[in-house]
């Protein structure tokens, strides 16, 4: 079976490929752990934060963005104690932040999905990319993404960071042509070259 050349070593990265990414994802709560994880990655390697996230899980309350939309001092200072995640206070507080911004946006969206899916027009844009060399860090969706996540006050949401948001839920199939999940997923889907 041919993968993503990011996934043929490692078995978690492997089910994290098979399973996960790329997958179209409409459910809030999971929109915003991505959100989360992505925001982590920042500067870090995604097998590092993969081999966290059920740490992470456990330190944020099951990434239940009510809960962490309240957190105070006590609750930070607690996270930059706590081993099993990555201790960065900028994005910890980011985090926060994000969980505040994210329950403004469903309330005015009736969902995150909702506006998150209105940056593609709603469907996932499939691009064909033969070797990994060839996916971009970035897109002009993920521009306009980033741009508008921004002015509403998340934080740590770059273009690049939105763009790997938009890979891991589905908005974008950057699987590799000749990987099988690349035809799976999406195949009526619109096409952009």
């Amino acid at each position: 079976m041919k993968r993503c050349h990011w996934a043929q070593e490692d078995p978690l990265m492997q089910r994290y490929h098979d399973e996960e990414w790329g997958t179209p994802v409409y459910d809030d709560d999971l929109l915003f752990e991505h959100l989360v994880l992505d925001c982590f990655q920042a500067g870090l390697s995604w097998k590092t934060i993969l081999n966290k996230r059920e740490n992470f899980r456990n330190a944020l309350d099951q990434f239940d963005y009510h809960k962490i939309a309240r957190y105070d001092e006590t609750k930070v200072q607690e996270l930059l104690q706590d081993s099993g995640i990555v201790r960065n206070q900028l994005k910890i507080r980011a985090t926060i932040q994000n969980a505040q911004c994210f329950i403004e946006v469903q309330k005015e969206w009736g969902s995150f999905s909702k506006y998150l899916w209105s940056f593609t027009g709603g469907k996932t844009l499939r691009n064909h990319y033969e070797s990994f060399r060839g996916i971009p860090s970035s897109s002009p969706e993920s521009d306009t993404l980033s741009k508008a996540l921004k002015k509403r006050g998340f934080r740590f949401v770059g273009t690049t960071i939105c763009y790997s948001v938009m890979q891991a839920v589905g908005l974008v199939n950057d699987h590799e042509t000749g990987c099988f999940r690349h035809a799976e997923l999406n195949p009526t889907q619109t096409s952009v070259d």
